[in-house]
């Protein structure tokens, strides 16, 4: 089979399940993995009979190079050229004949080894790494030689290639490449309606700006009000936990809202099925920060959970407002809780809308039709060569 040299710089952070799932997906295509980091091994083991996981030596005066690129040269961080030739020294070794780097800041930062491959090298863009630092020309400048010198242009959503194109990428290399997931791992399951009105909701993400958390709280305290025995989880970690708790506090809501931290897929799988609908009213982040289509909403509607959501990035092409969920604008809590007051309210709907949050997962996000389409990328890619610079 044909090798990619799939470049993940952390091999991975526990909300890399999606990146992952495709490496590990792959069929007709073998993968090396080369990165930066080993982390996680027992979340994500890795093969080693017919799969090659190459860990490079630490950088030297890391910290000192992104201080000089970020308050000296005001460009963004680029490797050196000694990790240049580490790179092209392994994909040769691997004979790989597709290089897939993962995130677009990323593909920003090893630029050099982009212009130096001569293999094809394809970039996958995920949510965050086309919005933010968008308005800075240096960056900007970077991303553009980027799209030029790349073979292939890889998006998440509709939504995030509209972006890229905005930003120049040439249409001509644009493709969607959406999550895939494992349908089997998540099988559909009806939830019947909470005896007494215990309604039980659940948002399951980093816990960072653009999830839209601040509005799920606001939502629920309204929701609170109508039903005393409604709860909601919280599952995940990050730098929102304190101030959420103490809102959460302050709003009288303590013993009903839980933050059990970030969850394994097993224990975020018991979650899932224990709840009755899902939350994920993402917004844009003041840095431009924003989203692809979640996967943790994904699994949610796989399941047969109905989605509380916005129309934010990728999502409704996800999720179609008042067919398996309803959609609001970005931080308007109040039509958010509505929205979930008025399913609540009709039984037939909201188990009309559970089965149709399945069958929309199914029919366009089903793991294995994205991996082989991830896999004519490659094909696509070896055959069109290494891209070039443009031309002044």
């Amino acid at each position: 089979m044909p090798t990619v040299a799939c470049y993940c710089q952390d091999f991975l952070k526990p909300d890399m399940q999606h990146v992952y799932r495709q490496i590990m997906s792959l069929s007709r295509w073998e993968p090396t993995v080369l990165t930066q980091k080993r982390e996680n091994e027992a979340r994500f083991p890795f093969p080693q009979a017919n799969k090659r996981l190459v860990v490079l030596e630490p950088l030297p005066w890391r910290n000192l190079r992104r201080a000089w690129f970020r308050h000296v040269k005001r460009a963004p961080l680029a490797i050196p050229p000694s990790r240049v030739l580490r790179l092209l020294h392994e994909t040769l070794r691997s004979d790989a004949q597709v290089v897939h780097l993962f995130f677009g800041h990323i593909g920003v930062q090893l630029l050099p080894f982009i212009a130096a491959c001569p293999r094809p090298v394809v970039v996958s863009f995920h949510g965050a790494d086309v919005g933010v630092d968008a308005s800075r020309p240096a960056w900007r400048a970077a991303l553009h030689q980027v799209f030029q010198r790349s073979s292939l242009i890889l998006a998440r959503s509709e939504s995030l290639l509209e972006g890229l194109a905005a930003l120049g990428c040439p249409s001509d290399k644009l493709r969607l490449q959406r999550t895939g997931i494992p349908l089997d791992d998540w099988p559909f399951q009806a939830r019947p309606l909470p005896a007494g009105g215990a309604w039980h909701f659940v948002q399951a993400c980093r816990l960072v700006p653009k999830k839209g958390l601040r509005s799920t709280l606001r939502a629920f305290a309204e929701i609170a009000r109508h039903y005393p025995h409604a709860t909601l989880t919280l599952a995940g970690d990050g730098p929102l936990l304190e101030e959420l708790r103490r809102a959460a506090a302050a709003d009288g809501l303590a013993q009903r809202v839980a933050f059990p931290g970030f969850l394994d897929q097993s224990a975020l799988r018991r979650l899932i099925y224990s709840a009755h609908a899902f939350f994920h009213p993402s917004e844009t982040a003041a840095d431009g920060n924003r989203e692809g289509v979640p996967n943790a909403l994904l699994e949610a509607m796989a399941s047969g959970l109905p989605i509380l959501a916005t129309r934010h990035g990728g999502i409704p092409e996800a999720v179609t407002d008042g067919h398996s969920g309803y959609l609001v604008e970005e931080g308007d809590a109040a039509a958010l809780a509505q929205a979930a007051l008025g399913l609540l309210a009709d039984g037939a709907r909201y188990q009309a809308m559970g089965a149709a949050a399945c069958a929309e997962v199914s029919a366009t996000f089903e793991r294995q039709a994205q991996t082989a389409i991830l896999e004519s990328y490659y094909d696509e890619a070896a055959a069109r060569g290494p891209g070039r610079a443009q031309r002044p």
